[in-house]
């Protein structure tokens, strides 16, 4: 029953989009077999990644039951196998393992330049919990490539942000707005699933949350000064990465967050109105 109605909102969309803007559905993901993430679909990242995060990506912590992709933050202490007591690497020098959780994305299995996405998902907004929405583009070194944050939530706000390079090697430029949670006048927010939308042409960025605009990215300013990335990284394909991370360098303190913890995805959908000529 799930199916049949998911595919009728789907194909309700599709024939909105089309007849409104000449959207048409090109991609989704609605996770409706239960098991591991689809293959076809998604890739994962391992280890201690960025941002001196606490939390060890793995795969066994992403899964689909019930018609959704949760993602599993789990306090749980193992063995660091990259662990050198000589090292300065942040990712090596940690003897032991903490916390886990999944990074999920779609490089080299699925890209897209300009279109309409949506996702629905329901976040924990706890102390040290920083999940993500968020895209790169394919060509370019971070974040000459080019930074698309759909959704980051950490320290009680909810940001939509953009980033592209300076004359400083990784030191990025910011197109960024922060939402309190608060805000939103709804003590029970965190415990419902809510819709993240980006409308990107060749122009504006513009990034949604419940149909509220957030944040508009004027791509005439998002130019790098260097040959490191593309003249403009929002000219380019971007793919998809959704995570949850744990502390790390805006995380906050976990330590009094209850595990395990859920990030629960319904679904993606990318839309475009062109797709021939766009990247897809």
């Amino acid at each position: 029953m799930r199916y049949r109605a998911v595919f009728a909102t789907f194909t309700a969309s599709a024939l909105f989009c089309a007849a409104t803007q000449a959207y048409q559905l090109v991609w989704a993901d609605e996770f409706e077999i239960d098991g591991a993430p689809n293959p076809e679909n998604w890739t994962f990242e391992k280890g201690f990644v960025r941002n001196h995060e606490l939390q060890w990506y793995q795969p066994q912590n992403a899964f689909c039951t019930n018609g959704f992709l949760v993602i599993e933050g789990r306090k749980e202490r193992k063995p660091n196998p990259q662990y050198s007591d000589e090292s300065g690497s942040w990712q090596e020098n940690r003897r032991f393992i903490e916390y886990t959780s999944s990074c999920l994305n779609t490089k080299e299995l699925h890209q897209w330049k300009y279109g309409r996405f949506e996702i629905k998902a329901r976040i924990k907004t706890e102390a040290g919990l920083w999940p993500a929405l968020w895209f790169l583009g394919v060509d370019g070194e971070w974040p000459s490539n080019g930074e698309i944050d759909l959704m980051e939530c950490y320290g009680g706000n909810v940001l939509a942000n953009a980033c592209w390079g300076t004359e400083k090697r990784w030191k990025a430029k910011w197109d960024t707005t922060k939402t309190a949670v608060k805000s939103f006048g709804d003590p029970n927010w965190d415990e419902r699933f809510h819709i993240w939308r980006m409308d990107w042409d060749n122009q504006t960025i513009k990034l949604y949350l419940d149909d509220a605009l957030l944040n508009t990215i004027d791509l005439t300013k998002t130019i790098n000064p260097t040959d490191r990335g593309p003249a403009n990284p929002f000219q380019q394909p971007q793919y998809l990465l959704i995570n949850l991370a744990i502390g790390g360098d805006n995380g906050g303190d976990p330590s009094k967050t209850e595990f395990p913890t859920k990030f629960e995805i319904d679904y993606v959908r990318v839309f475009q109105q062109n797709p021939a000529d766009t990247g897809f």
